[in-house]
């Protein structure tokens, strides 16, 4: 199922931590609220919170931080640090990593980091041809929004939206918010093939395919910037917390860049 957009936590909310594949911690986790240094914290069971056989899990009372991701990944023993909308997930070798340090170290970091100022991530602007054959649903979220297709596009491209995960496939990244004037929701019907570059919506998401796939969301433009290719120094174009701007281009500026092969 893919996640809906996901939206700043409160202080009140609560912060959950859960750890699985560690010995006698296997499949314990603890809930508790954030108020000052004061941490409440009852288990779980194994099979309320199944996560798989090596993760821990960190919601965040702050917007996702990317010194966060940095700082885990340099964790003795941890394989892998995902983040989606609200969450981090810690992926670890239990026979390398210390099980009650790295919940420790969890803890410290939710304290020391809520409250304080996010600095904001560089802009990137993907240029998006709009409407004919490269957006075959524009007409369609047009007559959802009961707008012309030229204001759908003003819509869409006059946002700034920010990268919440990377998911589905490499290199797509679930961007939000869209204006809900135009967040029609997706296809009933998936598409069996949707091109490399198409740009879509999916109520409050939008995004950009990666690669020629089935795919089920309202396709308004083409973009001929690729966000994932191997062959790049850094194959992602984007990556969780990035700010993103959609910028129009004429359908002759598309086919110079597919054709020269540079956006």
């Amino acid at each position: 199922m893919v996640p809906g957009p996901g939206g700043q936590r409160t202080g009140a909310e609560p912060v959950r931590i859960v750890l699985t594949g560690a010995g006698g911690g296997l499949g314990r986790a603890f809930i508790g609220t954030l108020e000052g240094s004061s941490h409440e914290l009852r288990p779980f069971t194994h099979a309320e919170l199944d996560i798989g056989d090596a993760g821990a899990v960190a919601n965040a009372v702050a917007p996702l931080r990317p010194d966060v991701i940095v700082n885990a990944a340099a964790f003795t023993g941890v394989r892998d640090v995902v983040p989606t909308y609200r969450s981090v997930t810690v992926f670890f070798d239990p026979l390398r990593t210390d099980y009650r340090g790295l919940l420790e170290w969890l803890e410290r970091e939710i304290d020391r980091l809520t409250g304080r100022p996010i600095a904001e991530p560089p802009s990137i602007s993907v240029p998006v041809c709009y409407g004919g054959e490269l957006g075959p649903d524009l007409a369609a979220v047009a007559a959802f929004a009961n707008r012309s297709p030229q204001d759908v596009i003003a819509i869409h491209a006059s946002a700034t939206y920010r990268v919440f995960m990377l998911g589905f496939m490499p290199g797509f990244a679930y961007m939000g918010v869209v204006d809900p004037r135009i967040a029609m929701p997706r296809r009933s019907a998936p598409r069996v093939r949707v091109p490399c570059g198409a740009v879509g919506i999916a109520g409050e998401q939008t995004g950009i395919y990666p690669a020629e796939t089935p795919g089920g969301w309202q396709l308004i433009g083409r973009t001929p910037l690729p966000p994932f290719d191997p062959d790049r120094p850094e194959p992602f174009l984007f990556h969780p917390g990035d700010r993103v701007r959609f910028r129009r281009i004429a359908e002759t500026e598309y086919a110079r860049a597919t054709e020269w092969g540079d956006a």
